[in-house]
């Protein structure tokens, strides 16, 4: 499924697949010299004059499909989002990161601890990597293995506080996710991320944020917060009734955030800038247990809840499926909500162990789209909604 090469009658071509659903398939043949080859659930379409038959003819389609999938009402609306929304915006991919760490200890003392820990892979894997150090720190006692666990941990850190561009389209897919009915739930969004891309993002578009933590200072963390909400109560035409204010979403991080800390009595965790020692589920092996403590199985717990509801349609954006426990909660909704959607928007459609069973579903049943899309052009190409989310907002029924 992702870019791969094919000999055909003594011509290499490479091949990549841009959506896979029950309806529609849309892949593409390119040959060396760059000529392209569109194939429309196995066949090559006939267009009319005014288009040409390359690449950007098959996003068009690709884009018109998912375009028209979103105009549909999904009452309940959950994203999730991985290093996807963030790199290229200030966020690194693993094999960044492990640059980062490269320079910070030197290629010879990464060497040497790749040896002392046993890691013999060539990958610029920094999870694998973490993951055989956390293991290995229960039995070795010398060569500074938790000292150089700590300053992977802290390149990790420092990687993660940044401001968001001018030109990100967060605040953008913000305000086109979160202009729905007034009626429907709060849309819920998950990020996997530790920087702080969508809260800078909400600032910009004057958007609420719901994130778990009371409005008092020090903002301290509460999972009853995120039964909360926020209503007119001056503008409401019928004094029991809820009118709902606009520009609200709820925002829960699963991995922790950059600037969460647990406070002077290590009984709360409190939001705090330019913390030293953030509250954040590392990229390891442990990460997996690690979600059964708090506040990270308050989080996984919404998630679970949130797919398990009616009509709900859960758009994954740059994930990897890498997340063991997170794919499980998704797989088990994909089989057990019958009115479950899941639409998964990632860089490439790889076709590997990971994405096999999704794509096996996406081709079998109408329940899982999955598309071949960057962060930005799957925001710029989000229909936007005619729905006014402010009542007040709407002219009077006559």
């Amino acid at each position: 499924m992702e870019e791969s090469i094919q000999q055909t009658v003594g011509i290499k071509t490479t091949k990549k697949t841009l959506l896979v659903s029950l309806s529609k398939t849309i892949t593409v043949e390119t040959d060396p010299t760059g000529n392209a080859k569109i194939f429309v659930n196995g066949v090559e379409p006939q267009v009319d004059l005014s288009d040409t038959l390359n690449e950007e003819y098959a996003h068009k389609l690709k884009r018109e499909f998912y375009s028209n999938f979103l105009k549909s009402q999904f009452e309940n609306l959950v994203v999730l989002t991985g290093a996807g929304s963030s790199v290229g915006w200030g966020g690194k991919t693993m094999e960044s990161l492990w640059d980062e760490v490269e320079k910070t200890l030197t290629p010879e003392i990464l060497t040497q601890f790749k040896t002392d820990i046993g890691f013999k892979s060539s990958k610029k894997d920094l999870e694998a990597l973490l993951s055989r150090a956390n293991l290995a720190k229960e039995f070795l006692t010398e060569g500074g293995i938790v000292e150089t666990i700590k300053t992977c941990e802290k390149v990790i850190q420092a990687n993660c506080s940044f401001k968001l561009p001018k030109s990100a389209p967060h605040a953008e897919f913000l305000n086109k996710i979160t202009n729905r009915k007034v009626k429907d739930p709060r849309v819920k969004v998950f990020t996997l991320n530790y920087d702080t891309l969508f809260e800078q993002a909400a600032v910009l578009g004057n958007f609420t944020v719901l994130d778990g933590f009371s409005f008092s200072i020090p903002r301290t963390l509460s999972g009853r917060n995120f039964d909360f909400d926020i209503v007119y109560r001056e503008k409401s035409r019928i004094k029991e009734e809820h009118s709902f204010v606009p520009r609200v979403f709820h925002l829960y991080k699963p991995h922790g955030s950059i600037d969460w800390e647990l406070d002077e009595t290590g009984n709360a965790i409190v939001i705090k800038e330019n913390t030293a020692n953030p509250l954040m589920i590392y990229p390891k092996d442990n990460k997996y247990e690690n979600s059964y403590d708090q506040p990270f199985f308050e989080m996984m717990s919404r998630f679970q809840q949130n797919l398990r509801n009616e009509n709900v349609l859960l758009i994954c954006i740059g994930f990897s499926l890498n997340d063991k426990h997170i794919v499980t909660a998704i797989k088990e909704a994909v089989k057990q909500n019958p009115s479950f959607r899941l639409l998964i928007v990632s860089r490439t459609i790889r076709d590997n162990d990971i994405f096999e069973p999704f794509i096996e579903w996406a081709k079998t049943q109408n329940n899982v789209i999955i598309v071949a899309e960057e962060f930005k052009e799957f925001t710029e190409n989000y229909p936007t909604s005619k729905i006014h989310s402010d009542p007040y907002n709407q002219p009077e029924k006559k």
